[in-house]
């Protein structure tokens, strides 16, 4: 006799797609949101960027100074190169459209491209966020990991005291106090600001690198460990951390496989948003150590009155913001079983 359950087709195989298909073009249709929302944040940011520059009044005189009545020649020759005589609207696209195809326009203090002008600032830029963010993630789980084994002790109550005296201070004022203690007569170990040749790079002389990333390091460090520590706190306390402390297993191997793998979720979007604050960050403190970086120049462009260079320097530095973060929400999501479930179904 056939069985009746051969004869009724099981409703979920004909309405379901194939779990794999599905699940790749939920995944495509996430990954495309993302995109397009990241497009569209720096479309709004290049608005801005662009407004304020206009806003800022006349390149032309501000660059030339008493010299704009008396020297007619330069005064045309910047025009011409700032397409001045065009409307609002019109410059706007102009530059829009350079930004897609890599023309980032001619730098005005130099007339060189600014492409190649900005080319070896960002390496350098990159290099030393890259290393205090080396520096600073594992420090910043090390100490919230000791805060948390010591909870409710004084050993945490020290250390939370410290994180939050620094969590308040400024990069600048971080950096200043670390110039009086190790590069004056306190100690006058490391050098005060960096120095490399023109065609060489600051790693060349690596005791110039360790104040510019220590000052990064502890600006971020504290706020990290202190949020890390909360998510730590909280998953401690959990039900499963408790079962499997009942069974028996070590405290460290319930801190590794259970409570830290569970806590590095929210840790991830805290130092993505780190990392892009420190984008933004080494322009003081590229400025204090003389670091040959994005900051420095960007602060030496709008000395100058350089608009192309200061809207090339605020897109790269914006579009660092926004790739970070775009970055944060896919392991974010990677990471999180019930985030993946949610997408893929």
């Amino acid at each position: 006799m056939t069985d009746m359950a051969t004869l009724v087709p099981d409703p979920l195989e004909e309405v379901a797609p194939p779990r794999g298909r599905h699940g790749a073009v939920a995944w495509a249709v996430w990954l495309a949101r993302r995109l397009g929302l990241a497009v569209l944040t720096l479309w709004l940011v290049s608005i801005l960027v662009f407004l304020a520059t206009a806003a800022l009044g006349d390149p032309v005189r501000a660059i030339l100074g008493r010299d704009y009545n008396s020297n007619p020649g330069r005064v045309a020759q910047l025009e011409e190169q700032l397409n001045a005589d065009a409307g609002v609207v019109e410059r706007y696209f102009d530059w829009l459209g350079g930004l897609f195809t890599g023309d980032l326009g001619t730098s005005l203090s130099n007339g060189q491209p600014v492409s190649e002008l900005i080319s070896g600032s960002v390496l350098n830029s990159a290099v030393l966020v890259l290393l205090a963010a080396a520096v600073m993630i594992p420090l910043a789980f090390i100490v919230a990991i000791v805060s948390v084994h010591y909870r409710r002790r004084r050993p945490d109550t020290v250390i939370q005291t410290i994180l939050l005296a620094m969590a308040g201070l400024p990069e600048f004022v971080i950096g200043v106090l670390l110039i009086a203690l190790f590069a004056t007569t306190v100690f006058h170990v490391l050098p005060a600001v960096t120095i490399s040749s023109p065609t060489g790079h600051p790693w060349d002389n690596p005791e110039a690198m360790v104040l510019p990333t220590l000052t990064l390091v502890l600006w971020v460090a504290p706020y990290v460990s202190r949020i890390l520590r909360s998510s730590l706190l909280e998953v401690i306390d959990s039900d499963y951390v408790e079962l499997a402390r009942l069974k028996g297993i070590p405290e460290r191997v319930v801190m590794r496989k259970h409570a830290l793998l569970n806590a590095i979720v929210p840790g991830i979007q805290v130092i993505a948003l780190q990392l892009a604050f420190l984008a933004g960050g080494v322009v003081i403190v590229e400025t204090l150590f003389a670091y040959p970086g994005v900051g420095l120049l960007l602060v030496d462009s709008v000395r100058n009155h350089d608009v192309p260079m200061v809207q090339a320097l605020s897109m790269i530095i914006a579009s660092v913001y926004v790739v970070v973060n775009l970055i944060a929400d896919l392991l974010s999501i990677m990471l999180t079983p019930r985030a993946r479930t949610a997408i893929s179904s």
